[in-house]
């Protein structure tokens, strides 16, 4: 498809519709068509803006499924499954502030937590990966969000507040991410992945987890289980009263004077309105201006998203049970499931030619919705409450995959246009997108006094990415014919790509304990000088300025 943009600009159409390499797998939207058909020649510009701005908008509309949908409904199901209850936080990405959630058990932590916060990664690499044509994209994504929060964000850590680093999570975490790239550069050597090595990379997470658990385990241990303070190599964790004043994000948390004297009874309107207002008008007045905009561009998808996908808070005293919304989530949720899968190809789909599988779903959730409302009240939630859970993560996962699809089809479309290989737009625009939210709850954290905590996290999310998302990705792309996925090298670039981020994760293993893990100003400023460098030579060898001789 890319031999479009050497044609007069009066054959783009017919040949972006006569060839099969123009179509794009899944998605509601044709972007190559729409660029090539829909706009004439002179406003391709216009076009491109428009769908970068569409690009920014489907990052905004991740974050906020992750963050606000996804991550919650998770942290309910953890505690439906009554595991152990040691605490575990980490800042949520894309809030614009720092949000903390309370999980139960390290276990949570490394699967839970891991997964809330690499869904969009994840996500994105499985829908890359059904495709030949964009597995570059997750190549590349997976490869150069692995540099850039291994160099830009751990280096900004750094810079921000430094600290001594947590000795043995640090070693454990890297040790595991060099044999997972390496595992990854010999999938690349070979040029494909077989079930046996889709399934070693999923082992290997469960290895990772089983790993972080008995450390945790023996570690408390040698304290005796005690609150004793963090050791040199375990991250400080905030306090709850400094939970509660970093998080800021629940419309109740503003003391005493603002809760009502007499208790009294809501009618169910007043509720539905309420749970449907994505705005805190007492957050709104004390936020700064950019915040206030940036808010704007996120309450249609809020409300969008408030309207189809519950979610189960267990600190509240209610489990945010909200009768009015929660009933016509039971409508509304399926429908969103059924209408997303496969881009609505099963949900148009008609039974025996006659009626509309949505139809269906619409006329037994209309159903379940009014039992459930004349059985339950507005007080008190009840005991099947923790079915709304599974019920909004299973819609959030759906949102996050219809976006994951369309953000890797408009790439696509772009790298058409400009000529661009998948790989450096996998290590750039998706790399950067998905990894704005954790740069800034990373150097939020560590400016707030946490940098070891935030440092951590740095490697130890993006294991999770790395080994599921291409372990996970490949797995559902194989068949009972076809247990093998290609994952053929593209260009040069990917080489470059997968060795910059196997120098730096070296780079790092060294450095830090030379250090007697000190970390400061100096170790900053050279992960920050590597990536920049690391991306001035992926730029050049993209463009063909450094290529490899014929000879």
């Amino acid at each position: 498809c890319w031999e479009v943009r050497k044609r007069n600009s009066s054959e783009w159409c017919r040949f972006v519709r006569s060839n099969p390499d123009c179509r794009l797998e899944g998605g509601f939207l044709d972007y190559i068509e729409g660029v090539f058909c829909v706009f004439p020649p002179r406003l391709l510009p216009l076009a491109v803006t428009l769908y970068a701005l569409w690009l920014l908008y489907l990052f905004i509309i991740l974050g906020v499924t992750a963050e606000k949908f996804f991550c919650p409904n998770l942290s309910a199901i953890s505690t439906n499954l009554k595991l152990s209850h040691n605490v575990a936080r980490v800042g949520a990405p894309w809030g614009g502030g720092h949000r903390v959630f309370s999980l139960t058990s390290p276990l949570h932590g490394v699967t839970f937590l891991a997964f809330g916060n690499g869904a969009p990664d994840v996500f994105s690499a499985v829908v890359a990966f059904s495709d030949p044509r964009t597995a570059g994209l997750a190549i590349g994504a997976v490869f150069g969000a692995g540099v850039f929060v291994t160099t830009v964000v751990a280096g900004g850590i750094a810079l921000v507040k430094p600290f001594t680093a947590a000795s043995r999570p640090f070693l454990r975490d890297v040790i595991f991410y060099m044999v997972a790239v390496f595992l990854t550069f010999l999938v690349l050597y070979f040029g494909r992945i077989t079930l046996g090595e889709a399934l070693g990379y999923l082992g290997l997470y469960v290895f990772y987890v089983f790993t972080v658990v008995l450390c945790t385990w023996i570690h408390r241990r040698q304290r005796g289980e005690g609150l004793a303070p963090p050791s040199p190599w375990e991250p400080e964790m905030p306090t709850d009263a400094e939970e509660r004043e970093s998080s800021g994000t629940n419309s109740g948390d503003y003391g005493e004077e603002y809760q009502p004297l007499l208790p009294s009874r809501e009618t169910s309107l007043r509720i539905l309105t309420a749970a449907l207002s994505p705005l805190d008008y007492l957050k709104w007045r004390r936020k700064p201006w950019y915040w206030r905009l940036f808010k704007v561009f996120k309450v249609p998808v809020e409300l969008v998203l408030l309207l189809t996908v519950p979610v189960v808070d267990p600190d509240k005293d209610d489990l945010n049970w909200k009768r009015p919304l929660n009933c016509l989530h039971v409508l509304t949720s399926p429908l969103l499931c059924i209408l997303t899968l496969k881009s609505g190809t099963y949900g148009l789909y008609q039974i025996q030619g006659i009626f509309p599988v949505w139809g269906l779903v619409m006329l037994v959730g209309s159903v379940l919705a009014i039992i459930i409302f004349v059985t339950t009240s507005n007080e008190e939630p009840p005991k099947y409450h923790c079915v709304f859970a599974f019920l909004g993560f299973l819609a959030s996962a759906m949102w996050i995959n219809a976006a994951a699809t369309e953000l890797v089809n408009i790439l696509r479309t772009l790298g058409i246009i400009f000529q661009l290989s998948n790989t450096v737009l996998g290590l750039t625009l998706l790399a950067w997108g998905n990894s704005i939210g954790d740069t800034f709850s990373d150097l939020t954290m560590a400016r707030q006094g946490y940098p070891r905590m935030a440092f951590s996290a740095c490697f130890g999310g993006i294991i999770f990415n790395i080994l599921v998302g291409v372990g996970l990705g490949c797995l559902l792309q194989m068949t009972s014919s076809q247990l093998v996925v290609k994952l053929e090298p593209d260009s040069l670039l990917v080489w470059i790509l997968a060795g910059a981020l196997g120098l730096s994760l070296v780079f790092s293993f060294v450095s830090v304990p030379a250090q007697c893990f000190q970390l400061g100003t100096a170790y900053g400023v050279c992960l920050i000088l590597y990536y920049l460098a690391f991306l001035c030579l992926a730029l050049l060898t993209e463009f063909r300025v450094i290529h490899l001789s014929a000879g």
